[in-house]
């Protein structure tokens, strides 16, 4: 069973000859504490493409010092990674290897770079001897795998500075104040493996290509939808961890790459696009059920915990939890199998495929402020549709319904100015956000919608078991009261929204 840390480090060049500064002048270092040498022995593995590497991932099988086993290194910032571990075996863990499906697909991982490390170990220990970050000077040596440039070898000195567990990480400002000081220096190379690729890459291998500045409007659109597939990507081990936020992230890329092929489909032939706009709904569906539980067990514990404690009648937070837990488990399990899915795995390599090819329309050529405004004003108009006909209904199921058709209609709006926000700056920002001051009414109205089916099932089941609806009953009215709420101030945020007029926004 694979675990998970959080490695917070800094490495430095270093030589053979590199001596370490007095480290107990770095504010609040007590004592730096020698723990010998150990040898490290890494097998380094990747794609025979190198898909890991070029997303800053690095997978290995270490053997030596108190950690080996399998490793898997996951960019979450600057200095900052995500260690997954799993125990040491011949092959590739189960665990470890579903969270790079979305990457490697049906690729093979094959050995790349083995790294010999000799580790000089040092604590930095504060005033009360507990472990404040470990120091180690590498000497490192490594040997290319790959079919090209098998043999090559190369050689260095490395610093590291590893942050303890719970540590401050203004320890390692503080180290790095003294080592810079001592002529101690960065690294230019973010990691072990990149170093060790980049010195020992064959002369005639290929080289990563940077994408172009954009400069036509299907230009802008195309690296919008390069930008929201990459999320996808990403997100996808974060969703298999469980991650706090990642399923909706995960979603709301699916719904922008599903906008952005509607909004600008004068850009894109909807022959390719069609086809895998309706496979992205499917993925979204599937990824909401989770998002929708998570959004409704949060919301109804949230109005329980606010009411006076003699409103609460009956066992209602266990109820809450007996309610969700079920769904909790149903619907974790049904991404994991969705996220398995063969089905799931062509929608990435067809969005690979549009994007290596991309079916451009003779519009694309058009300059970005001249075809990405029409496209907007196009959804804007098909809003304001939606919107005059919701404030036409009367209260009640039909309004609800038209409120919810109006906040789909605002989403779109709102991506497609996000995605035209490049080419037109600061206007699209700024209508984005009047956007989405009108989605967040008319989303906080369908909240409110769901919120009360789901407390007039909890009413049911209560009265049903002998319990008090009491409690259910307040809050259906508070839902109720809350929709109407959002009713009565839906024509002034609209009103507020739209002016000055649409084009005029979009101009600055």
């Amino acid at each position: 069973m694979a675990d998970s840390t959080r490695e917070v480090e800094r490495k430095y060049e270093a030589t053979p000859e590199t001596r370490l500064p007095d480290l107990t002048r770095a504010a609040g270092v007590s004592a730096v504490v020698h723990r010998g040498l150990t040898e490290l022995d890494a097998v380094y593995y990747d794609t025979e493409d190198f898909r890991l590497a070029a997303d800053s991932l690095t997978l290995r099988r270490r053997t030596g010092g108190g950690d080996a086993g399998w490793h898997l290194k996951v960019p979450v910032s600057t200095d900052v990674r995500d260690e997954i571990r799993a125990p040491l075996a011949d092959a590739l863990p189960p665990d470890i290897a579903e969270l790079l499906r979305s990457r490697v697909r049906h690729a093979p991982v094959v050995p790349v770079v083995r790294i010999l490390s000799s580790r000089d170990v040092h604590h930095l220990l504060d005033e009360d001897g507990a472990l404040l970050a470990e120091l180690s000077i590498d000497e490192v040596l490594v040997e290319r795998l790959t079919e090209e440039g098998r043999g090559t070898t190369s050689a260095w000195t490395e610093m590291e500075v590893e942050l303890a567990d719970d540590g401050d990480p203004a320890i390692l400002d503080a180290v790095e104040r003294r080592l810079r000081k001592a002529g101690v220096r960065p690294s230019a190379a973010p990691s072990k493996l990149a170093r060790a690729l980049a010195q020992t890459a064959p002369e005639k291998r290929r080289r990563t290509r940077k994408q172009p500045s954009p400069h036509t409007a299907g230009d802008h659109v195309l690296a919008y939808v390069r930008h929201q597939v990459a999320a996808l990507v990403t997100l996808d081990p974060a969703v298999r961890r469980d991650l706090p936020d990642s399923v909706h992230r995960m979603r709301v890329a699916t719904r922008r790459l599903r906008s952005a092929f509607r909004t600008y489909r004068r850009l894109l032939d909807r022959t390719v696009t069609d086809p895998l706009r309706d496979e992205l709904k499917w993925l979204a569906a599937e990824l909401g059920a989770d998002r929708d539980r998570e959004v409704l067990d949060e919301r109804l514990r949230s109005h329980v915990a606010g009411l006076p404690a003699p409103l609460v009648l009956g066992p209602v937070d266990a109820r809450l939890e007996v309610a969700f837990a079920a769904r909790r488990t149903d619907s974790r399990q049904r991404v994991a199998s969705v996220l398995d899915a063969e089905r799931y795995l062509a929608l990435l390599d067809s969005l690979d495929a549009l994007l290596a090819d991309p079916p451009l329309l003779p519009a694309a050529a058009e300059a970005p402020r001249d075809a990405l405004p029409r496209a907007v004003l196009k959804d804007y108009g098909r809003l304001a549709g939606r919107v005059g006909h919701a404030l036409e209904q009367r209260p009640g199921e039909e309004r609800d319904v038209a409120m919810h058709e109006a906040r789909k209609a605002a989403k779109r709006v709102r991506y497609a100015a996000e995605a035209a926000r490049p080419a037109l700056g600061k206007p699209a920002k700024r209508f984005a956000e009047r956007m989405k001051s009108v989605q967040s009414v008319l989303g906080d109205h369908q909240d409110s919608v769901v919120a009360r089916d789901a407390l007039r099932t909890l009413a049911v089941q209560a009265h049903g078991a002998g319990e008090s609806a009491f409690t259910w009953g307040l809050l259906y009215g508070h839902e109720e009261a809350a929709a109407q709420a959002r009713e009565r101030e839906l024509p002034e945020v609209w009103a507020r929204a739209s002016r000055p007029g649409p084009r005029a926004a979009l101009e600055g």
